[in-house]
């Protein structure tokens, strides 16, 4: 009897430690969530609508790219906002700027991880209102995108007629307000966005037409640029600073990445790689230079075909002087060397002070016709008696990437120089994506009307950014069975 009390008294207590402590399973660990706020920026003259179709394409890539990071890291959580309103055109950079962030501090308060992504004047003001942290932007800030923005000032480009930017602008409908065109036309965002590249990312996405007078992207059939490469509102070389990421879109205007499903597809992948983890085809500069041409003084037209982007091997002069009084006289040459690994290109040959009748050059050529990697020149000249030949002479080789390197796309303004004088053609010279060599054909009207062009090659250089491995994160319980309850009820 009594083991049964005893063996009852056990049982109970048993029981009843396990109604205060029932067993449970462990407490879940808080998941780290990390929030990414996208802020779209319309450009002037633009408004929501501009930035929807980007907006619609990150909206529809990005689960993939959440589902994958959360599968790599288990214990994170990844959400996303977007803000996509309408701004003031007609205001200056600074107000603009304060538009922007009243328009965040109402919509995301105190968010952090801001991924600010702005068309034209919309990414110009977001480059100006996070550098100079215009209502504490600076420390809420993850990235900036830029797409076609007037980063460089662009007082210092020429207008078809000597008219101004602001008439150009005006008569396209973008701006009526000169606080905004002074903001677009003299200020200059090289300084903040070097500070931005420097303590967040800055992804510059740019684009532009073909050559200089090309017909692509002309506005009522007229070049209100004729001098630089243009997307048909910003030139190219205006479109960033050496310290971004830069994404060399391709031959497009200012705003078909508005209209393009393929355009703004592609832009969302490229945006959403750089946030995730990927590698981004970035443009970085190869080699540059400059040509100029003067035309001649009887009324025409001059035309210059130019190859740029080769590499001098060696260059010259040689002099031959006819001592006779009777005959004229006759001298084979052959000039230049060959480097080890070279491929020629073109060569260079010019009489100094040449005398119709009394000398000339009468044959040019490889010294090897076959054999490419033979830079070596075979001249003969001819001087009258009593007279003398002297000839100028340059070898080139072509301009090669390293093997595996291949070229971006490449620059091409007329950066001083007389009215009508252009650039009409610039291609590549060869179909070799590791050749950098371009063709450039320009022209100017005569009388001693002149130019002075330069040009810039870029490669594609990967670049690899993980910009959400950088972001800050916050703590956050998970639902638990009731709250999923009441929330599913």
């Amino acid at each position: 009897m009594m083991k049964r009390v005893i063996l009852l008294i056990i049982i109970g207590l048993c029981l009843q430690l396990g109604w205060y402590s029932p067993v449970q399973s462990a407490a879940e660990e808080p998941v780290k969530v990390k929030e990414l706020n996208f802020v779209f920026l319309h450009g002037a003259g633009g408004n929501v609508c501009s930035m929807q179709l980007l907006a619609d394409s990150i909206t529809e890539q990005i689960p993939v790219y959440i589902a994958e990071y959360e599968r790599a890291n288990p214990d994170t959580e990844v959400r996303a906002n977007i803000l996509l309103r309408c701004y003031p055109n007609d205001v200056d950079i600074e107000t603009w700027a304060d538009n922007i962030a009243e328009s965040v501090n109402n919509y995301l308060p105190d968010k952090q991880n801001l991924i600010f992504i702005g068309h034209s004047m919309g990414g110009k003001a977001a480059l100006y209102a996070v550098a100079n942290d215009v209502g504490g932007l600076a420390d809420r800030t993850a990235m900036v995108v830029t797409i076609n923005s007037p980063i460089r000032s662009l007082r210092q480009y020429y207008f078809t007629g000597g008219a101004s930017l602001l008439d150009y602008y005006q008569t396209l409908g973008l701006i009526s307000d000169s606080g905004v065109s002074n903001s677009i036309i003299y200020y200059d965002s090289a300084e903040d966005g070097r500070w931005v590249a420097a303590v967040k990312h800055w992804l510059a996405f740019i684009s532009a037409e073909s050559a200089p007078l090309s017909q692509q992207f002309n506005v009522g059939g007229v070049d209100a640029m004729p001098r630089n490469m243009d997307d048909n509102i910003i030139p190219i070389s205006a479109q960033y600073t050496d310290r971004a990421d830069v994404v060399y879109y391709g031959e497009h205007s200012h705003n078909d990445f508005a209209n393009s499903d393929e355009v703004a597809g592609s832009m969302a992948e490229q945006i959403l790689s750089y946030i995730f983890g990927g590698d981004i085809e970035c443009s970085l500069l190869i080699r540059g230079g400059n040509m100029e041409h003067a035309a001649g003084w009887l009324p025409g037209t001059d035309y210059w075909e130019d190859v740029a982007g080769e590499v001098l091997v060696s260059s010259g002069s040689l002099r031959h002087v006819n001592e006779s009084f009777f005959r004229w006289q006759s001298w084979e040459d052959e000039v230049g060397e060959s480097p080890l690994g070279s491929t020629r290109s073109s060569y260079r040959v010019s009489i100094d002070r040449y005398f119709p009748f009394v000398n000339s050059i009468e044959e040019v050529r490889w010294l090897s016709p076959d054999d490419s990697g033979d830079c070596q020149l075979y001249l003969k000249t001819r001087a009258a008696p009593r007279n003398h030949v002297q000839v100028e002479w340059s070898i080139y080789r072509r301009g090669l990437l390293p093997e595996g390197v291949e070229r971006d796309h490449y620059e091409v303004e007329i950066i001083t120089g007389t009215p009508l004088t252009t650039v009409r053609h610039v291609s590549w010279l060869s179909d070799d994506p590791g050749d950098l060599r371009l063709i450039v054909s320009s022209e100017a009207e005569r009388p001693f009307r002149w130019f002075k062009a330069e040009w810039r090659v870029y490669s594609k250089e990967s670049r690899y950014r993980q910009v959400i491995d950088e972001m800050a994160e916050q703590a956050a319980t998970p639902l638990s069975q009731e709250d999923i309850t009441a929330v599913t009820n």
